[in-house]
């Protein structure tokens, strides 16, 4: 545990509504809208000044969060996963995108700075997420938070940037290169069946996740972020047919098991990933060859 700061606020907000994303198969894909296909998809009103904004998915279960501070906020139970604490059953990864803030995991709390990755096994606990004192000459605190079901209960940990395991995949001429950052994995934070992480770009480069490729075993996360006035063309759906999303800043896209997905960038930009499922093996994936793409 790193130290936090000593500020403490006794009011706190309490986070109250689970907002259920309608849940759709494949072979209805083809046939919906662009409006359509972004209501079972995106996820775009994430991070709201003094909110939280809190989904619940079909995908392996999995609840994804968007928490920018004001006054505290309290992430405890919902009647909808049918616990008393939020983290009961579940376990939790926290990377924060934004300023300097703070997470209080029952009474310890942690100083979360701008992509530092908060890991928080499943038991009796509640969060409180919390600005920090450096923030007042910094950006808001932007916590992006992923839980999905744990099986038992695992230590809370925390990582730094400079803590995670990090190595460069892709092919430079084909405007690929990217550095991936694992935060938690079974090489850095133990967990039961979540991994987290986060992929930036290179000078030059604006094509992620290429080739494209399926995870049948596991549901998949992506928030894209530092895309400022840019944007991502997000492919998704079934090779033989897919479809695309227009991604900006801060907006998240949800990738089911029998999606691939892969995207390009009209300038550099960085996203966070997280998957759950029947393994944690990075390199467990489904190729597609790109000319199979229709």
């Amino acid at each position: 545990m790193k130290p936090a700061d000593s500020y403490c606020k006794t009011d706190r907000k309490i986070a109250k509504d689970l907002i259920q994303v309608p849940s759709i198969g494949s072979s209805a894909v083809p046939l919906l809208s662009p409006a359509e296909l972004r209501k079972h998809f995106v996820l775009d009103q994430l991070f709201q000044p003094g909110a939280a904004s809190i989904y619940s998915t079909d995908l392996d279960r999995l609840v994804i969060g968007g928490i920018m501070p004001e006054e505290d906020i309290q992430v405890s139970g919902f009647h909808e996963l049918g616990s008393s604490k939020f983290c009961l059953r579940r376990e939790t990864g926290i990377l924060n995108i934004g300023g300097p803030g703070i997470v209080q995991v029952d009474d310890e709390e942690y100083l979360v700075r701008p992509l530092d990755c908060l890991y928080v096994g499943a038991g009796e606990r509640d969060l409180v997420f919390r600005r920090s004192k450096e923030a007042v000459a910094s950006p808001p605190a932007a916590f992006f938070l992923l839980s999905c079901p744990a099986h038992r209960s695992l230590p809370t940990r925390q990582a730094t940037k400079s803590d995670a395991l990090v190595f460069e995949v892709g092919d430079a001429e084909k405007c690929a290169r990217r550095r991936l950052h694992r935060y938690i994995c079974p090489e850095r934070i133990e967990s039961c069946q979540l991994t987290m992480g986060f992929t930036e770009m290179l000078p030059g480069s604006v094509w992620n996740t290429m080739p494209p490729h399926t995870h049948s075993r596991r549901s998949e996360v992506y928030l894209y972020f530092d895309l400022h006035e840019s944007f991502v063309l997000h492919l998704m759906g079934e090779a033989p047919c897919t479809r695309h999303l227009i991604i900006r800043d801060r907006q998240v896209v949800l990738s089911p098991s029998w999606s691939l997905h892969c995207g390009v960038g009209t300038a550099s930009y960085r996203f966070v990933w997280g998957m759950a499922g029947e393994n944690q093996d990075f390199d467990d994936m489904d190729p597609i060859v790109s000319q199979d793409l229709l």
